[in-house]
């Protein structure tokens, strides 16, 4: 007699595939629909901050529940036959994994914020519903270690936790961002991953593009704190606090003596002003630890030369010094740069871009995401306002700068600064109601702002119509001469001015 029913087999391999589903893919939305059928109910394709925190999804609560009788059903058939496939005992296991997940998932977000300071004392209750679910199955096949398991969902509660709250925004280039950070930190095969590559991961190099502004730091920390800690069931701790594992250095912000001092270290005087030793961040990383170089596009030759070695080698040297040293932690980098035309130029090093890139994300531009949701633009600008004046007061702020930047900017202007340019926005507009982008990025006059609502391709053909007729109205003074200018009949004219408009054009 088989250990699953076909039903039970169904759901079992729908909840398998959730387990190791990249979250912020559709994929989501396919297996929680094959595990639920006619009662799963329609949630968001784009899972993000606006979205709500996880537990929120009612298919998860569904799920889980199910997920959990099934569990505790194969148990018992187990502890009385003790017999069952190999396919049957990996998707009980991964049932089980999913239940424990989200069974503990509170307590490992709690975690994240400080609590883990004190221990994971709820360690000793997981590892016992590990034995308890799993036991049964007895020599039949290895068994998942809790240790290792307990690890994994601390892993993966945190990404989500980076991933979910600084990468925010509903567009599907947003979303899309999302998954890619997700699939840095876990490749796009979790099940190969939590059985195989989670200690080998700090090898490989990320490499992040995208233009200035665009949260390529936010990315490299979201994959930095994200990282796989080993649990020591023993003390009941974490080997590493992530937190205190990120190295940031602009290298763009530093002379190459500097930049070589801040990353290698150097003995005392290796050069004029090193007065005492340092220990440079490539020796101060853990194993477990990330060194991000923002800019590494700005770098110049003799410093390429040798990251190239750091990351063929994983040696250097300090400054001033003959003896090897190990970087033991994981390389992150950044740059705006078309790197592709810098090779070109001769400026950067072919080989070591080929070293950087075994891992590349890419940040959308924030035109490109308003342009695919405009709502993304009161969702940054709401995220901002929060940052600024705390969530009481942020709606408020909030509406008042999204009104100011639709009177004064249009929301065909393309923030060519990106986020970095509109949380400067919301700064000045909380300061003095007024922001002034540089003067070549501003609209010069009330045409060029309707021609780059135009541009952007998201008004219909009655607001052309209506907002060019405004302008010309407002212009001339008079429906008569605005009919003749546009060749309209007067009432027409009369009939298409938006007042709300108008008034914003006369102020």
């Amino acid at each position: 007699m088989a250990l699953l029913t076909d039903r039970e087999r169904d759901f079992a391999t729908a909840v398998s595939g959730l387990a190791y589903v990249n979250p912020f893919l559709p994929e989501r939305i396919d297996w929680e629909r094959r595990a639920l059928g006619d009662e799963h109910a329609p949630s968001d394709a784009v899972w993000h901050a606006g979205t709500g925190e996880v537990g929120a999804n009612p298919n998860e609560l569904r799920i889980a529940e199910r997920a959990t009788a099934l569990a505790e059903t194969v148990r018992e058939r187990l502890a009385k036959k003790g017999r069952a496939t190999p396919t049957e005992l990996e998707l009980h296991q991964d049932v089980v994994a999913y239940v424990l997940y989200y069974r503990y998932q509170d307590r490992l977000y709690r975690a994240i914020d400080g609590e883990g300071r004190a221990g994971f004392a709820f360690y000793g209750d997981f590892a016992a519903d590990c034995e308890r679910f799993l036991a049964p199955a007895g020599g039949a096949r290895p068994r998942l270690d809790a240790a290792h398991l307990f690890a994994c969902c601390y892993q993966v509660r945190r990404a989500f936790h980076y991933i979910f709250r600084s990468l925010i925004g509903g567009s599907m280039p947003s979303a899309r961002l999302r998954a890619q950070v997700w699939q840095s930190i876990f490749t796009h095969d979790l099940r190969r991953y939590q059985r195989a590559l989670y200690h080998r991961m700090g090898d490989v190099t990320t490499l992040i593009t995208g233009p200035s502004g665009t949260g390529k730091e936010l990315v490299a920390r979201a994959i930095a704190l994200s990282r796989y800690i080993p649990f020591d069931p023993g003390t009941r701790r974490f080997g590493e606090r992530p937190e205190e594992s990120f190295f940031p250095l602009n290298l763009s912000a530093l002379s190459p003596t500097l930049i070589e001092s801040e990353l290698f270290g150097h003995r005392r005087g290796a050069f004029t002003g090193a007065v005492d030793h340092r220990v440079g961040w490539l020796e101060v990383c853990p194993p477990l630890g990330t060194v991000f170089l923002d800019e590494i596009g700005d770098v110049d030759a003799a410093i390429q030369i040798k990251l190239l070695r750091v990351l063929e080698t994983r040696t250097f040297q300090r400054l001033g010094d003959t003896r090897p040293q190990t970087f033991r932690g994981k390389i992150v980098a950044a740059t705006h740069r078309d790197l592709g035309r810098e090779m070109g130029a001769g400026r950067f090093r072919e080989d070591l871009y080929y070293r950087l890139c075994a891992d590349r994300v890419e940040t959308p531009s924030l035109a490109e995401r308003i342009r695919d949701s405009p709502q993304e633009l009161s969702d940054l600008v709401l995220f901002l306002a929060q940052r600024q004046v705390g969530e009481e007061m942020a709606p408020d702020l909030a509406r008042e700068v999204v009104a100011w930047i639709d009177l004064r900017l249009g929301r065909g202007y393309s923030w060519p600064g990106n986020v970095r340019e509109l949380a400067q926005c919301v700064s000045n507009v909380l300061i003095r109601h007024d922001y002034q982008p540089a003067a070549s990025r501003a609209a010069a006059s009330p045409r060029e702002a309707l021609a780059a609502e135009i541009l952007s391709g998201r008004l219909s053909a009655d607001e052309v119509l209506n907002r060019y007729c405004t302008l010309i109205y407002a212009e001339t003074g008079g429906y008569q001469e605005a009919a003749r200018r546009l060749g309209l009949d007067r009432r027409t004219v009369k009939a298409r001015v938006d007042e709300e408009l108008l008034a914003r054009l006369r102020q």
